[in-house]
């Protein structure tokens, strides 16, 4: 594996990373999401990603559906609070087709009125499954608390409300306004020569010339720890508890993936799933997640269990990270984590997905793309003061949670 960079004279960011594979990947990583929506367009973001396959000036939505499935292919997209994903999977002779499509749909996208409206009950119909998913709403709604008063206060789906005023032109502003050159990142994953593809990127996406606007991004100041509890009829308890950490420039960023790999990772011999459900029997499922952004991040524990046992739960997580902050880790046990991790990162580097949305993010946020092997020296150069300097921030007195039961 070896990484390309380009940089086209309108400000467009390139990487290529050559791999011996039949199934190449490339795409365009977007520095927009639902945080730079503004009040009463919520859901705009992820509306957007959803409509800007419905049509061009070039090409009706019929023919954007079947230009890279007929081949085998595939064309998706996803939102999240900070950024959007628009790529495509195929096999590796049909680069150039990949690279049209996609310029196609970021600079001649017209969002016909009449398509927006059937897939605006699409949008809506997937924010009401949404909700009947107790597991994942009570994600959005604790992010909602914790993000209280901010931009990121808000539902990636959007507001019924807000989804059913949105217009062509609201689309098109968003698109013309955020998907500029300086704003995205072109990444690309195959045995293709990175000259032939930057060649084909410039010849794509080098008329683009338009200027990002002024950002409306605002640091969320930080709430009062809460512990609520909402009453859904259902069976079984979905807690969240959690708590803001530092954003991912932070010195200590890898610190903090070490420690959320240790606390909920997906090894079922990870802390909390050893505590919570192995020697205690208190729940069915716990995990836990770590999400850093430009200016803040925060992680959270999932615990799915009887309504009974919550507060036992939470007790334990509180003594276990209370611990960690409190007692340096052993090097011994300390060294057996990053094991485990850097093992789980390189199974991860096997997947074509994983290095293609990778390079995306990196190039897209920190400049450049780290190697697996960069990511696993600096997991090792974690020290013991450093875990307990992170598991602070997870503290009795910062800790919030919601409980949907």
């Amino acid at each position: 594996m070896t990484i390309h960079y380009h940089t086209l004279a309108n400000g467009l960011r390139l990487v290529h990373v050559t791999a011996a594979t039949q199934v190449a990947w490339c795409g365009l990583a977007i520095n927009a999401g639902s945080r730079d929506e503004l009040d009463g367009h919520y859901g705009l973001a992820h509306f957007v990603e959803h409509t800007i396959f419905k049509g061009t000036k070039h090409r009706r939505a019929w023919h954007i559906l079947n230009r890279m499935e007929r081949v085998g292919g595939e064309l998706n997209a996803y939102t999240t609070k900070e950024g959007t994903m628009l790529y495509s999977v195929f096999p590796e002779q049909h680069l150039s087709r990949a690279i049209d499509l996609l310029a196609d749909l970021v600079q001649w996208s017209v969002f016909p009125q009449e398509e927006l409206d059937r897939e605006r009950d699409v949008v809506l119909e997937e924010a009401a499954s949404y909700r009947d998913t107790p597991s994942d709403a009570v994600y959005d709604d604790f992010e909602d608390l914790l993000f209280a008063g901010s931009e990121l206060g808000h539902n990636i789906l959007g507001r019924k409300e807000d989804l059913e005023r949105l217009t062509s032109e609201d689309c098109l502003r968003y698109l013309k306004t955020l998907y500029v050159p300086s704003n995205m990142a072109f990444f690309s994953v195959g045995p293709e020569r990175p000259e032939r593809v930057f060649r084909t990127a410039e010849k794509a996406f080098g008329g683009m010339s338009h200027a990002l606007a002024p950002r409306h991004r605002v640091v969320p100041v930080t709430v009062e720890p809460f512990r609520k509890t909402i009453q859904i009829g259902t069976h079984q308890a979905h807690t969240i508890v959690g708590a803001r950490v530092p954003d991912m420039n932070h010195p200590l960023r890898y610190a903090l993936m070490l420690l959320n790999n240790i606390l909920g990772g997906p090894g079922m011999n990870s802390l909390l799933n050893v505590e919570l459900r192995e020697r205690r029997g208190y729940v069915y499922t716990v995990e836990s997640t770590l999400t850093l952004l430009s200016d803040c991040g925060w992680m959270e524990i999932y615990l799915g269990c009887d309504p009974d046992d919550v507060k036992s739960s939470l007790r334990v997580i509180e003594r276990i990270t209370s611990r960690l902050n409190g007692e340096l880790l052993p090097s011994r046990r300390l060294d057996a984590y990053k094991k485990q991790y850097c093992g789980q990162l390189v199974v991860a580097a096997d997947s074509t997905e994983f290095m293609a949305m990778r390079a995306g993010r990196g190039l897209l946020y920190h400049g450049q793309v780290a190697t697996i092997d960069e990511t696993i020296a600096r997991i090792q150069a974690v020290t013991p003061e450093q875990i307990a300097q992170v598991a602070a921030f997870l503290a009795h007195d910062t800790l919030s949670s919601l409980t949907f039961q």
